[in-house]
């Protein structure tokens, strides 16, 4: 009587992983549309930080927004948005050597890459050659910044 129970039972654990397993997301390739707007939110995101406005920098970063900047400091919306308007940190140029974005899920993606930064800060022009994790979020059918974690590299030689 036991083996017919112990049977619909490990069945029924078989049937409902497969389930799962294949009904879960997999992280992939955005299509198309989905790329440009990814291409689009996250080019204004640089020009932004570039040229900040506080409406700008407002509809870009998602109100969970965290920056873990390459020297270790850690920014929620308020204090980065405030550092860039009040040009304590202040963007130059940002230049993407690299540039790839993943779908972790159908409203995450995660893109990463590595760009050279000119920045200031307090002043001091810094000159960074980073690699990044950055995530978007789809809020309300708009890609907004949600996080930023880099890390300091070595540039490459110029050819």
């Amino acid at each position: 009587m036991k083996s017919p129970i112990r049977l619909i039972v490990l069945l029924a654990l078989v049937i409902s992983t497969r389930f799962f397993v294949s009904s879960s997301y997999a992280q992939t390739k955005p299509d198309a549309q989905t790329l440009a707007a990814l291409i689009s939110a996250d080019d204004e995101r640089v020009s932004a930080t570039i040229n900040p406005t506080p409406t700008r920098l407002d509809a870009i970063f998602s109100d969970d927004f965290r920056y873990a900047h390459s020297s270790g400091k850690v920014d929620n919306k308020a204090s980065y948005s405030l550092a860039l308007m009040n040009k304590k940190l202040k963007y130059v140029s940002i230049k993407y050597d690299e540039r790839n974005f993943t779908l972790a899920d159908l409203n995450v993606a995660l893109m990463t890459g590595k760009a050279a930064y000119v920045s200031e800060t307090d002043g001091k022009p810094t000159n960074l050659y980073l690699g990044f994790l950055a995530v978007y979020r789809n809020e309300n059918g708009h890609w907004r910044f949600l996080a930023w974690q880099s890390c300091r590299l070595t540039a490459p030689q110029a050819k």
